[in-house]
């Protein structure tokens, strides 16, 4: 055999196994499509033969995204649809390329943005990805289609535009109806006392065309327009500016502008949804004549409004925290969860759009919605389900002020409602970098800071280093969740002019922006390992699990036992036993706390123990081996707090007890198995189990609280954990017991959650 067939036999042979399918994937990660855009090339405006049909292309329906929507072309004075049929990768590269975008990543079919109206332009289209327009492709032709508007088809194309991209009017009676297409849009401050504010809230607004920034005419410019403008830089609102001294300054230095119009309605979430107004008159070459530079002036979140003292008193905040986002790993995402009768709850998928969203985010200070989630792609929630069948104006203060189905029931949390909002750009990326790694989402931690007037990179100490400061650095670099932190990283070999510790003493809440917001030492660094091998480490990842105990199963199982000594001594020797144990006689009895726990995986990864099979520590008297020595912490508390009672649990079996339904269990203890707990999940440790129980020999009867907590010591990344803490009213009499109002931590109303201490701020205090 020669040997070149031999090597793409043997190719074809790898793709056929599942574990190589990266590898063959890899081969058509780039389609050779003729073109490829860089930085540095000139955008050349593709030569479409004469007779080919002249037509424009627009993203329209129900939208997530301002580069996503339903396909449909403008021909003969109408606008229309393609249909799916037929319809491929290639097809969708060539439409994404027509509206300015550098490819296609996707395309969906049966009208997943919503059915069109009027005719079905496009029927069996066939394209090679190389075509210049649509009209190019291969089709029945213009208008002739057996299909329904059930079969509209849609594409997704990346975020990224192609350089020097020029927007091309084939048909001028026809502009007012095409979304814009620009390569790129930016709010530029002119004031110098704008230009050093972090984030930038006043400016020009300029679009890229050409590859040139230009400005836009205010002529006909709206507040709707401004609106539009601001929710996509990241910001809830607009306000009014100072107008004539930017006036001055268009006099001054005279603008290039832009060639048309804008018209917005306001629910746009980015600039290319909005429609393209008139072109800018022009008269002896000047444009915007009765006009000046479009200025906007945005209202920034309370989260990234600077101080009182820099001017912004009137930043935005919200009237009553009502709406939360929760399980997401960045700023400005996650699951919407609404408070209604002191309770918190999710908001059912169904009709949740893009509008909806927006009013969620501008409502929490963020800007408008980047994206709309469904089908709990942020993991699930707890408790009720508020809100079904959303239907918001865009316009609202708060999502609780719209329309929503009383009456629709059987939501189950399989369809919690989730956001990702346009947040400002804060530039913090831009001060950390992960250095050495194997791949982007890992490596040494390394900062960037100011010494004797330059900016140097160093790296952090890694005393102390622990998961939540891990987590802080993922989503200060946009990377997701923290999978690992490190103490040691001397296999990842970073930046040799980097390796002098620069931060030190660095202790994090794990909710912070930025890895400067924590807790450290200040110019005086201190730190007795040093850098270099010792420094501190992350390896992030997009997903993580959230572990939430059920505590209807608490209260509902808790009962006393009087256990004789001679039956404790496994436990015991696990420490299960309270320290007035030690000197007791085999024949005397401890008084039991006992319950069962089912601890469910709510997130969107599987929850595996920090330690592999090799580190896991065998327990010759129980017979069994712990992936995780403290993975629970039961505590008997008084009523003011302190302690009076406390037992743990090791995870000797970590596996899936019970599983939603359609989801299959993958680990199982038995026959020293992987050990773990999947999404969709739950683990019940049952309360005839050894250690799953609280010593309250020495308790005195009365009222109590009883407390749970998982992961304790966070030893393993979680999208929550303020979820992991459970807490019950607790009343014992001396012979029996009871548990009520058990409830998980932040599922309540801050007044019900009042009551409970520490529960409000779920500040766990470690032993």
């Amino acid at each position: 055999m020669p040997r070149s067939l031999f090597f793409c036999f043997s190719i074809f042979l790898l793709c056929l196994g599942g574990e190589f399918r990266l590898l063959c994937y890899a081969q058509y990660e780039n389609w050779p499509y003729g073109e490829s855009y860089h930085e540095t090339e000139q955008y050349q405006a593709p030569q479409v033969p004469q007779d080919i049909p002249k037509i424009q292309l627009r993203l329209a329906g129900e939208k997530r995204k301002h580069n996503e929507g339903r396909v449909e072309v403008f021909y003969n004075g109408e606008w229309g649809t393609v249909c799916d049929d037929d319809f491929s990768i290639h097809a969708a590269q060539v439409v994404c390329r027509e509206l300015g975008y550098v490819e296609a990543m996707s395309w969906s079919a049966a009208s997943k943005y919503g059915r069109g109206e009027g005719r079905i332009w496009l029927d069996n289209v066939h394209c090679t990805g190389k075509e210049k327009t649509l009209a190019q492709c291969s089709s029945n032709g213009f208008g002739v289609s057996d299909c329904k508007h059930t079969e509209d088809v849609g594409v997704v194309c990346s975020d990224k535009r192609i350089p020097g991209f020029k927007f091309i009017n084939t048909l001028t009676n026809s502009v007012e109806n095409l979304n814009i297409q620009v390569e790129d849009v930016q709010i530029r401050a002119i004031l110098a006392s704008y230009r050093k504010r972090i984030p930038v809230t006043e400016g020009y607004v300029e679009v890229k065309d050409e590859g040139k920034w230009k400005q836009l005419c205010d002529v006909n410019w709206t507040q709707q327009n401004s609106r539009v403008i601001c929710g996509m830089f990241g910001f809830p609102g607009e306000k009014r500016f100072n107008a004539r001294v930017y006036k001055m300054f268009a006099q001054r230095k005279k603008p290039v502008y832009w060639g048309y119009s804008v018209n917005c309605t306001g629910n746009e979430v980015h600039l290319s949804s909005c429609k393209m107004g008139s072109s800018v008159l022009r008269k002896d070459n000047v444009s915007c004549e009765r006009g000046m530079p479009v200025v906007v002036s945005c209202i920034p979140g309370r989260a990234f409004a600077p101080t009182t003292m820099s001017g912004f008193r009137k930043a935005f905040t919200q009237a009553q925290p009502l709406v939360r986002l929760k399980g997401g790993a960045i700023v400005g995402e996650g699951r919407v969860e609404v408070l209604k009768n002191g309770e918190w709850g999710t908001i059912c998928d169904d009709n949740w759009n893009v509008i909806s969203a927006s009013v969620v985010c501008r409502e929490l200070g963020f800007g408008s919605a980047k994206e709309a989630l469904n089908g709990a792609r942020l993991g699930q929630g707890m408790g009720p389900v508020h809100m079904n069948e959303v239907e918001c104006s865009g316009f609202e203060k708060s999502i609780t002020d719209c329309y929503f189905n009383k009456e629709s029931l059987g939501c189950s949390h399989e369809e919690d409602a989730s956001v990702r909002c346009n947040v400002p750009a804060m530039g913090f990326q831009n001060q950390l970098r992960l250095s050495g790694g194997r791949n982007p989402f890992e490596g040494r931690v390394e900062v960037l800071v100011k010494k004797n007037g330059t900016l140097k990179w160093g790296t952090v100490c890694s005393d102390s280093w622990s998961t939540m400061e891990a987590m802080v650095v993922c989503r200060q670099l946009g990377l997701g969740f923290a999978s690992h932190a490190f103490q040691e990283t001397w296999y990842w070999p970073g930046d040799v002019t980097a390796d002098d510790v620069v931060m030190s003493g660095v202790k994090c809440s794990g909710t912070e922006m930025a890895l400067s917001h924590c807790l450290h030492h200040g110019t005086d660094v201190i730190c007795p390992k040093g850098g270099a091998r010792f420094a501190a480490g992350v390896s992030c990842s997009e997903s993580a699990p959230d572990l939430v105990l059920n505590p209807q199963v608490v209260e509902q199982t808790t009962y006393l036992e009087d256990r004789p000594m001679f039956m404790l001594q496994c436990a015991y020797e696990e420490n299960c036993l309270a320290t007035t144990a030690n000197n007791i006689a085999a024949n005397s009895y401890r008084r039991l706390l006992r319950f069962s726990s089912q601890i469910h995986n709510n997130g969107q990864s599987d929850f595996r123990p920090k330690a592999g099979r090799h580190a896991w520590i065998w327990h010759d008297c129980h017979r069994h081996y712990h992936s995780m020595e403290v993975f629970t912490h039961y505590d008997l508390l008084s009523l003011n707090g302190s302690k009076v009672a406390e037992g743990h649990k090791a995870s000797f079996c970590l596996e899936d007890t019970e599983c939603d339904e359609g989801i299959y269990k993958r680990y199982e203890c038995a026959n020293f198995g992987e050990q773990g707990i999947t999404v969709g999940c739950w683990d019940t440790y049952r309360h005839d189990i050894d250690c799953q129980w609280v010593d309250i020999t020495d308790v005195k009867p009365g009222d109590y609280i009883f407390q749970v907590v998982i992961n304790p010591n966070y030893e393993v990344s979680e999208s929550d954990y303020s979820n992991n803490v459970m807490k019950c009213r607790c009343r014992y009499d001396g012979h029996r017991v009871w548990m009520y109002s058990c409830h998980i931590g932040g599922s309540f109303s801050a007044e019900t959650e009042g009551t409970f201490p520490d529960l409000l701020t779920n500040q766990l205090s470690r032993r």
